[in-house]
């Protein structure tokens, strides 16, 4: 009932999972084209002030470089959103395996739960037969004895009383067979085996997969996903780019670089600033 309710509770989470991916993929659809419009005006800006710069004046050149800086700072401030949304889908898609990781640990728990109950169950039945074995076989050797003793009552009693009170003996097995072997020499003096394998039972459960551990592993890192900061680790959270087109590591975690906010401005990574200030 615990598994179905599990079930149950990550089919409802995972149920509007589809709406939000595809409204983060139309959102950065929608930046992607405004970004991809927008380097269409820069172009046609650059080309027309390349072909006229001769003739316009020192005003008009600074309209229209700060017309072209403008498209500039707009494509940036686009595509630093695309970045956010995928860094949030990618979150979001996170989440959900977490959970299902958490989830699907927990089943596995209930699972061996059950499996330990089963053994107990079994082991206990193993128990009960053997005993009613033991009890079989001690009311045939009372009768045998009741049976060879009758012309003889005084015989009679002793055999009876030494056919009830001896004792057993249960010898350790490791087949899973029940064999009983009796003394054909001498009647009363029999010994009765009764062996019960429990052990093999419990085996069987462990090689057919119902006895799983219950360890829980930390999801593991995708060898083929890349890496980014000082850290040299994959992205996750917040990210800022270092505005260096040749900045060798591009993103960094905000914590790496004891950021909270993002800045204002063009922000250089230290490694970068280093190599600025040796220039």
């Amino acid at each position: 009932m615990t598994s179905a309710l599990n079930l149950e509770h990550y089919l409802d989470n995972l149920e509007n999972l589809p709406v939000e991916l595809q409204r983060n993929f139309t959102l950065m659809r929608d930046l992607d084209s405004r970004v991809q419009e927008l380097m269409r005006n820069i172009d046609k800006l650059t080309n027309d002030y390349m072909s006229n710069v001769k003739g316009y004046t020192a005003d008009k050149k600074r309209e229209m470089l700060t017309t072209i800086q403008h498209q500039f700072d707009k494509v940036k401030e686009y595509s630093d959103d695309k970045v956010q949304l995928a860094i949030q889908t990618y979150e979001l898609v996170d989440k959900h395996i977490r959970e299902f990781d958490s989830d699907l640990a927990r089943f596995e728990a209930e699972i061996q739960d059950r499996a330990i109950s089963a053994t107990r169950k079994i082991e206990d039945n193993s128990q009960k037969r053997r005993k009613k074995i033991k009890d079989r076989e001690i009311k045939k050797k009372s009768a045998s004895s009741e049976e060879e003793t009758a012309p003889n009552k005084t015989s009679k009693k002793k055999q009876l009383k030494k056919g009830v009170t001896k004792k057993t003996s249960v010898a350790p097995c490791k087949t899973p067979l029940i064999n009983v072997v009796t003394n054909p020499s001498n009647p009363t003096n029999s010994v009765t085996s009764v062996t019960v394998e429990t052990s093999s039972l419990t085996d069987a459960l462990v090689g057919a997969g119902v006895v799983q551990s219950a360890e829980v592993l930390d999801m593991p890192v995708d060898p083929n996903e890349p890496t980014y900061c000082l850290c040299n680790q994959v992205s996750y959270g917040e990210m800022i780019g270092c505005d260096n087109p040749d900045c060798p590591i591009e993103w960094f975690h905000f914590a790496c670089v004891k950021l909270t906010t993002k800045p204002k401005g063009k922000w250089f990574c230290p490694k970068c600033i280093i190599d600025r200030k040796k220039k």
